[in-house]
């Protein structure tokens, strides 16, 4: 009787066991999707790293260092990089996974830092934000922030672009329309220029309310990878002057049509945004020293899907993969952290050889 009992347990434990193992497995099958991921990593190259393998399968040598930024073009075929000097401007074609062109500023005595830009849709030219330092027997003389027009096939600075107002800026947030006929300026207002004189043509006046009671929308980072063109989807504070507080919602802006569809979440939080594709879902992250959450969005129903605390990591990012099922944790280090999105499980985790030092880009698989 004892045999068999102790049998039976032995049984029930070990299909307890199964159970678990395999609901881990389960958990670990999830599959990102079938594109590719796209970081910059030391000591000068770009990683390229299968969706489906989760293993790096190639990268793209860079010619001047480690790169500092990445930005896709608008027809997703190049990306233009910075690296991490803040003097040069490489262009990597995708298909080739080859540099096919790189450029500088500096010469001499004058070292000119590139601290921004924004590339044409149409790769004819770069809006570079300069600095100059030059190098005299006593001192190094630091010039004021530039906006230049930069012409990609002749080499060569088009021109000085004079600063919208007047107003030298550190930062320039700029935004081309889809078709390269027009550059917006974000600042109190959206400052509208056409490319060809770089004249003011248009001006979006977003300092005034977009409600009676409510305050004006800020534009901060713009992660416009899986969007539409000439839209932008995004998490934006407003300020409730007859409540005095700030409020967090979501709002999708037409540039086109200078227009902006806001619907409120609740109380104002530090929370970060990333798109999904098919635009129906968006995710962010809550971070603070010792609580780091997961935020999830539905867009369709324009409600605050979930939220769930994580271990995280003190500087972090978040991607989501190709098929919106998993989401990517990355940033300060050589690792991506895989997490389920329907359920903010852990799944697993991508170590890399070298420590990342760009943003992560997810695109379709070939």
């Amino acid at each position: 009787m004892w045999h068999r009992h102790s049998c039976l347990c032995w049984l029930s434990a070990a299909l307890v066991l199964f159970s678990l193992v395999s609901a881990f497995a389960a958990d670990n099958k999830i599959s990102a999707g079938n594109g590719i991921l796209y970081c910059g990593g030391r000591p000068n190259h770009i990683f390229l790293i299968d969706e489906a393998t989760e293993k790096v399968t190639g990268d793209i040598k860079c010619r001047t260092g480690s790169p500092g930024r990445l930005s896709l073009s608008e027809d997703k075929k190049r990306f233009y990089i910075a690296n991490l000097s803040y003097e040069d401007i490489e262009i990597a074609d995708i298909a080739s996974r080859q540099i096919v062109d790189n450029f500088r500023l500096s010469e001499g005595n004058k070292k000119v830092r590139i601290f921004g830009f924004e590339a044409d849709p149409l790769n004819r030219f770069m809006i570079l934000l300069t600095k100059t330092a030059t190098k005299l027997p006593d001192r190094f003389e630091i010039g004021p922030p530039t906006l230049l027009q930069y012409d990609l096939k002749e080499h060569k600075v088009m021109r000085t672009i004079p600063w919208p107002k007047g107003e030298e800026r550190e930062f320039a947030n700029m935004h081309f329309s889809p078709d390269g006929k027009l550059l917006y300026f974000f600042g109190d207002d959206i400052l509208i220029y056409d490319t060809q004189e770089f004249k003011q043509v248009d001006k979006w006046e977003l300092s005034r309310p977009i409600e009676d009671g409510f305050g004006r929308i800020n534009f901060n980072a713009m992660d416009d990878t899986n969007e539409e063109p000439g839209f932008f989807t995004g998490l934006f504070n407003v300020q409730d002057a007859v409540q005095n507080r700030r409020i967090m919602g979501i709002a999708r802006v037409n540039f086109e049509k200078k227009n902006v569809d806001f619907y409120a979440l609740g109380p104002a939080n530090g929370v970060s945004f990333s798109l999904a594709p098919g635009r129906q879902m968006a995710y962010g992250l809550h971070s603070e020293i010792g609580k780091y959450e997961f935020w999830s969005f539905d867009l369709a129903n324009h409600k605050l899907d979930r939220k769930a605390e994580f271990q995280g990591r003190p500087r972090m990012a978040l991607k989501t993969s190709s098929n919106g099922k998993v989401l990517y944790i990355f940033q300060a280090g050589n690792t991506i952290d895989l997490y389920e999105a329907a359920t903010f499980k852990y799944l697993r985790t991508i170590t890399l050889d070298a420590d990342m030092t760009t943003n992560l880009y997810v695109m379709p698989g070939r």
